[in-house]
């Protein structure tokens, strides 16, 4: 590891308030808030697009109520307390996939990849240091999107075929000393921490990916445990929220499920800018040293 790094990095474990403070100012200044809303947004019109296609894809492979049940865990971490819902709207989909035309299909591709393209275009405000010197082609810009839904697809794949071995194996037995232990609660553990990891991995994926440079993979996973363990935080309080505090039913009536499900991808969207804002200004320290302020994003 470079001295640099070292030092730089024992200057942040000597003051983290410090440096968290100016990540939050240099947060504020890019203003992250609104951009963390317009990836919710086209998030929201992407992810159902999305997964219908990850779906029908999959389910040549692998039995659907499978897939739908995996899909339907791991959403949960994404959106606490509404993954019922989306999972109910793909299964009723499903079942009438035969009515996708060629107009239908190329509509759900180009909405599917809205998101990332938000997203990229919101990391190359929060890494405009990166932009100034080296821009991304247009055409690698434009195939991104779908590449990457590609490599969730094939995660959730994967995801989906290791679920299923640790549910039976949940379903087991041991006997030892000449007692019966089940496996229950170590399936339950393994499906937590896989989901958990799966999470830290996709983070990581999109620091190395989205930023136009290259990224060092210290700094990207540094950036996405930052992430993963407040998003773990902040989708427990959401979920508890909505379970016991909250009146959105009330006041939304029919549109809240769309409702919730923004303010879960507004939150996580959130973190995951600040995720990156936390990679960015550790860059801007080794630049620049500690006492220069943010500089915001402007346009000339």
């Amino acid at each position: 590891m470079p001295p640099l790094l070292d030092q730089q990095a024992r200057k942040i474990l000597a003051r983290p308030g410090a440096f968290a403070l100016r990540t939050l100012k240099a947060f504020r200044a890019n203003q992250g808030l609104l951009l963390a809303g317009a990836v919710a947004y086209y998030a929201l019109l992407s992810i159902v697009p999305m997964l219908i296609l990850t779906v029908i894809a999959l389910s040549h492979f692998i039995d659907q109520g499978a897939l739908l049940h995996t899909l339907g865990h791991y959403l949960e971490w994404l959106i606490p307390g509404q993954s019922a819902a989306i999972v109910t709207e793909l299964a009723n989909f499903l079942q009438h996939r035969n009515v996708i035309g060629w107009v239908l299909l190329i509509s759900m591709i180009f909405f599917s990849s809205l998101a990332f393209t938000v997203l990229e275009n919101a990391m190359s405000v929060i890494f405009h240091h990166r932009v100034v010197i080296k821009r991304r082609h247009f055409l690698m810009s434009a195939v991104l999107p779908y590449l990457y839904i590609l490599s969730l697809g094939f995660g959730l794949l994967l995801a989906t075929l290791v679920a299923g071995s640790l549910q039976a194996m949940g379903e087991r037995e041991v006997e030892f000393l000449g007692q019966i232990w089940s496996l229950e609660g170590a399936s339950g553990l393994l499906l937590y921490l896989l989901g958990f990891a799966g999470e830290v991995l996709v983070l990581t994926s999109l620091y190395l990916v989205m930023p136009v440079g290259r990224l060092s993979l210290l700094h990207a996973v540094f950036g996405a445990v930052t992430a993963a363990l407040l998003w773990e935080v902040s989708r427990h309080v959401l979920l508890w929220y909505f379970e016991t505090l909250s009146q959105i039913g009330t006041v939304y009536g029919s549109l809240t499920t769309a409702i919730a499900v923004l303010l879960s991808l507004e939150l996580g969207a959130t973190l995951l800018l600040l995720g990156a804002q936390v990679i960015s200004e550790y860059e801007r320290e080794r630049r620049v040293g500690t006492d220069a302020p943010p500089r915001p994003f402007t346009t000339d």
